[in-house]
């Protein structure tokens, strides 16, 4: 099956930047180059994506969209007229209108990196086929719509029962029961401004606590809402009816300090607020206005106008005020794939590294991956970065284009069965993964130093201030950044070694990026290795194979 992953309700494309990133991360990335006629290479320094809109968007979609891609709205195209523009796509958005079928995806002749759904339902859309072909399917924005539903739902429990403040009370050595009598929830009316998906969340949730919903937002379903037990009312009928007032609407010149001194002025004498929204659809000012004559009973702030505040904020000092640093989708699933990012760069390319030392790498059947992980981060998911050496294993050998929408697919299309397995290590580190070790069995090697004691191609690399790094191959220790290409030498470990090999390089004008050696012992053998900047000529390698002490050599492009 496909991945499904977030596009964003065409009328909300501002409430998810997931197509932009999606097209911009290396997870999808093509690295071979293909001549489009009239169209740039995607992913290039100065190109935009281009987005195909096959049925009618809202134009506050379209303009979004265009914010970052290059969009062609052509609508009511035939399946033949499909397949002539899809070659020229890097994404293509549909509703329930048009087929996109296994021919459409061969007509993009790999281009096509995402198709969107506008809408609930994908059975327009061959999985399989996109699958295949390493093409996302999306269609529902749920990257962090949890994660800030969830917060928006802490902050309204926590300031209600004054937790922030009782905390900081008893942290002071104080015992108050009266001064932080709290409010209760169940019967209160929650008003959410902002219907979207993560105020359809928080007002599931609150109707969990007994509280009665209401929302404004004119943009949402009637529908929708009553399926899930919330009244749409108008913006006034909102603000005067709440207890409590929930923000969850995007930044656009028509929410720009929507709360006001005239929108305070029609609210219940005691209301609490809460924003996770934007810092923008609130007057600062107003607010703490609000708050000192009673108005605004409390607030419970995610956001702000100026991020970070100043030190003197005066809302963020206002006792009345539960102050959180915008930590709305700041939970550890919603940050895993920011933290893998570096090592996603480093998977890829020991599976490049590793299947280059194969002699004759189409023989390539069983790898066996080992994650070093702190036991603290035992639960990383993992499932990326195999991807990702698949995809450096794959390419390598093949014409074939892999991602991880396909590499599970493309893998076991080639009989290479991939396992993994994990080392628990003691401590606390930052990282999530200390090392990542790949094994290639039943295989020979160009460059037998790379061969283990029994008899695997064993290569391992970490990440260093955000580089990935070769830190072993075979039994030798080794530290070499893995950018650019990079000659691995086993040597007689003696002087002018570093001196000879750099000669050779600088005659034929090939730049040396770095030199590093790991060795046994003094004076036995030593692994060097040299990045360069550009290809030797095989004159060069030639003449390096020829150096006495050197026994055996190999040129690697990462």
């Amino acid at each position: 099956m496909a991945a499904t992953f977030a596009l964003a309700d065409p009328l909300h494309l501002h409430r998810s930047s997931s197509l932009s990133r999606l097209l911009a991360t290396p997870l999808l990335r093509h690295r071979r180059p293909r001549l489009v006629a009239m169209a740039a290479e995607p992913g290039g320094a100065d190109s935009k994506p281009r987005v195909l809109v096959a049925e009618k968007l809202d134009q506050g979609g379209l303009d979004l969209l265009k914010g970052f891609a290059d969009v062609d709205c052509a609508y009511n195209l035939s399946p033949e007229e499909l397949r002539a523009k899809i070659g020229l796509c890097d994404a293509l958005i549909v509703r329930s209108g048009t087929k996109v079928g296994r021919d459409v995806f061969e007509a993009s002749g790999g281009r096509l990196r995402v198709v969107g759904r506008a809408g609930v339902g994908i059975d327009n859309v061959d999985l399989a086929a996109a699958t295949e072909h390493g093409c996302l399917v999306v269609n529902a924005p749920t990257a962090n719509t949890v994660a800030a539903a969830e917060h928006g739902i802490a902050l309204l429990t926590a300031m209600a029962r004054n937790i922030a403040r009782s905390d900081a009370s008893m942290k002071s050595g104080n015992w108050e029961r009266s001064k932080y009598v709290g409010v209760s929830l169940v019967g209160k009316t929650l008003a959410i401004l902002g219907f979207g998906k993560v105020g359809s969340e928080v007002a599931r949730r609150a109707k969990g606590l007994g509280m009665h919903v209401i929302a404004h937002d004119p943009y949402a379903a009637a529908d929708r809402a009553h399926a899930i037990g919330v009244d749409l009312v108008t913006f006034d009928e909102a603000i005067a009816r709440a207890d409590f007032i929930s923000l969850h609407m995007p930044l656009t010149p028509s929410t720009s300090k929507i709360l006001d001194d005239e929108a305070f002025a029609k609210m219940k004498n005691g209301v609490r607020i809460i924003n996770v929204a934007r810092g923008g659809v609130m007057d600062e000012e107003a607010l703490l206005k609000a708050l000192d004559s009673g108005v605004v009973a409390q607030a419970a702030l995610d956001v702000f106008t100026k991020e970070p505040p100043s030190a003197d904020d005066k809302l963020v000092l206002h006792e009345k005020v539960t102050a959180t640093p915008h930590l709305g989708a700041s939970t550890v699933e919603a940050q895993v794939l920011s933290e893998l990012t570096p090592f996603v760069d480093l998977a890829e390319k020991l599976g490049r590294l590793a299947v280059q030392l194969v002699a004759g790498g189409s023989g390539v059947k069983s790898v066996k991956v080992t994650y070093a992980i702190p036991r603290t981060r035992g639960g990383v998911d993992t499932r990326l970065l195999r991807a990702m050496i698949t995809k450096g294993l794959i390419e390598s050998i093949s014409d074939v284009v892999v991602n991880i929408v396909n590499a599970d697919f493309a893998a076991k299309q080639r009989g290479v069965r991939i396992t993994e397995e994990r080392v628990l290590l003691d401590g606390s580190p930052e990282d999530p993964i200390d090392s990542i070790l790949v094994h290639i069995a039943g295989v020979e090697s160009k460059f037998p130093t790379a061969a283990s004691g029994t008899g695997e191609i064993t290569v391992q690399g970490r990440v260093k201030d955000g580089i990935p790094h070769l830190t072993k191959v075979g039994s030798f220790q080794v530290d070499a950044s893995m950018e650019g290409s990079l000659i691995l030498c086993r040597q007689v470990d003696q002087p002018r070694m570093i001196g000879t090999v750099g000669t050779i390089l600088g005659e034929q004008n090939v730049n040396v990026s770095f030199m590093s050696v790991g060795r046994i012992a003094p004076r036995k053998h030593a692994v060097m290795a040299i990045g360069v900047d550009e290809e030797p000529t095989k004159q060069a390698l030639q003449k390096i194979g020829d150096i006495p002490a050197i026994e055996e050599f190999v040129f690697l492009k990462l």
